[in-house]
């Protein structure tokens, strides 16, 4: 809607992950150098984690938008399956045939893998399994994926797992029927909010994506993004295309910190206070107590 009126060739905070407008912060360029080690290492698990909206599915994106030629990637989207959907899912993903009747027995299914990985390796292929969304794996399944990393030759394993989730994930392997599990585990890695630095630079990038040729967002503007943001791109996406949205319905071409706070309200639902109201607040309450301790203290004097 707002794009002409700033002179861009498309939206440029879409909340899609469109390996394009991947911020290349020294966090993200290492999940993604994580993720190629891990597509190419020889079995076991790789685990990312990182909290909603910090940018884990872009990377998995960007991952796939470059799949080494060598390596054939399984990506399961929706882990809340039965132990033989989730088969039948790395099966599909690999293009492995299926039988009617074996659709629906782990055996046939656990053999026909085996058969595929077996075929890759004498290839010089490797085989990968991508789970987004791990933290809601059910036990039974999670345990599935441990038995189908012992599926290996006289040297190496033939099949890498890799495991992305909120930091649940980290706490469902942790507990202690999932130690043979996180024992397997040879790589972790966390994504982190951005910074402030971090969040304006991710900003800019995204807008000179999206064609921009000039700053949209004042610097006050994208201190006060990212303090309501909380360096989460995702809700860094959401507000900033509020506050556009706002700029170019009060016919303005600059972003403020009034327009950001105010997108920031509408996203929430709740109203945003400045940092002077915060301040005000917070030096009011101290002079209360203040004044509080001291009246007590003159009484027991």
């Amino acid at each position: 809607m707002y794009e002409a009126f700033f002179g861009l060739s498309e939206p440029p905070f879409s909340i899609t992950p469109d390996p394009r407008y991947l911020f290349p912060s020294s966090r993200h360029i290492e999940a993604i150098g994580h993720l190629f080690y891990g597509v190419s290492a020889a079995g076991g698990f790789i685990q990312l984690t990182g909290e909603v909206g910090t940018g884990k599915t872009t990377v998995v994106r960007s991952l796939l938008a470059r799949e080494p030629a060598d390596v054939d990637i399984a990506l399961i989207l929706n882990p809340r399956v039965t132990v033989p959907e989730f088969l039948q899912t790395i099966c599909e993903e690999l293009g492995i045939a299926l039988t009617p009747e074996g659709k629906h027995s782990v055996k046939a299914l656990v053999d026909a893998l085996t058969a595929r990985l077996l075929e890759a390796h004498a290839a010089g292929r490797r085989v990968a399994v991508l789970i987004d969304e791990a933290h809601l794996l059910e036990r039974d399944v999670l345990e599935q994926v441990r038995l189908l990393t012992n599926i290996e030759t006289s040297t190496r394993k033939l099949l890498q797992v890799i495991l992305i989730g909120q930091p649940e994930l980290r706490e469902l392997l942790a507990r202690e029927d999932m130690r043979q599990v996180a024992q397997r585990i040879t790589g972790r890695l966390h994504l982190d909010p951005l910074s402030a630095e971090e969040t304006a630079a991710y900003v800019r990038h995204r807008l000179r994506v999206a064609g921009a040729v000039r700053e949209i967002f004042t610097p006050s503007a994208l201190r006060e993004l990212h303090r309501q943001a909380g360096g989460l791109p995702r809700l860094i996406n959401v507000i900033a295309d509020r506050a556009m949205l706002g700029a170019y319905s009060r016919d303005r071409h600059e972003i403020t910190p009034s327009l950001v706070r105010a997108a920031a309200a509408e996203v929430s639902g709740v109203e945003v206070s400045s940092r002077r109201w915060i301040w005000l607040a917070v030096a009011a309450t101290v002079i209360v107590l203040a004044l509080g301790a001291s009246l007590f203290f003159r009484s027991i004097l």
